[in-house]
């Protein structure tokens, strides 16, 4: 199972939110590219990276540290926030980023997905944020009559990359993953599923793990807080 350490970006500095509450932001490096060189000289394979500006915006807004983590960082990096036309998406991977999360786009014009999905084989996944099995738009802001696998499973046949399933009752509340709607998520579709949202200790991950179906898992605040320790949970996920 991949671990994703996880960089959100609000003004330009490395925050975890609680519930996704852009009032409720703790600031744990104001240099961006130096927390994600930190991540990667402790063996971590991936980065998970958020513009929660821009998710709110509907247009980047922190470029500027997210392209200094792509110049400074040789692992592959996935973006999520803000990213909401074709222009978007082919601007990022042509600056290096191995990856684009699409998320409210992905309710609102399920078309784009599978247009850029085609383009792109390979570097589009589908952000999927639920609360209480409801998917979310707009940096969470609002709620849909989507259900969580009704979205999904219609994308199955589009060569999305993977699914980023967050759960954000959990997210950033360090209370532990959901992990049965995850893996039931996971059962559900043949796209790979990664588990986002209340990641808190190392026995979460190995929990994950032991369900065989999931794909992944992205943690931030433990990793910040010092309840996980990077190089172990890697060298614990490890085949």
């Amino acid at each position: 199972m991949i671990l994703y350490p996880a960089i959100d970006l609000k003004d330009g500095q490395a925050v975890r939110l609680v519930h996704g509450d852009m009032d409720r932001s703790t600031v744990f490096n104001d240099d961006p590219a130096a927390q994600a060189r930190a991540f990667v000289e402790a063996g971590c394979q991936w980065l998970h990276l958020v513009d929660l500006n821009g998710a709110f915006a509907g247009t980047p807004v922190n470029a500027a540290p997210v392209e200094a983590i792509l110049k400074s960082c040789k692992v592959p990096a996935q973006l999520g926030g803000g990213i909401r036309d074709m222009a978007t998406i082919e601007s990022w991977l042509d600056k290096g980023l191995a990856r684009v999360i699409l998320g409210t786009v992905a309710v609102e014009n399920p078309d784009l997905v599978r247009q850029a999905a085609r383009a792109f084989p390979g570097q589009v996944a589908v952000g999927i944020d639920a609360r209480n099995g409801r998917v979310a738009t707009k940096g969470w802001a609002e709620e849909t009559d989507v259900m969580v696998t009704d979205l999904a499973k219609s994308f199955e046949d589009a060569g999305v990359a993977a699914i980023i399933y967050t759960d954000i009752l959990r997210d950033g509340a360090m209370g532990g993953p959901n992990v049965t709607a995850t893996a039931d998520l996971a059962r559900a579709v043949s796209i790979p599923v990664i588990a986002s949202g209340g990641v808190s200790s190392l026995d979460d991950l190995t929990a994950l793990m032991a369900t065989g179906v999931i794909e992944g898992a992205i943690t931030g605040r433990a990793l910040y807080d010092g309840a996980i320790d990077l190089k172990t949970a890697l060298e614990a996920l490890a085949p």
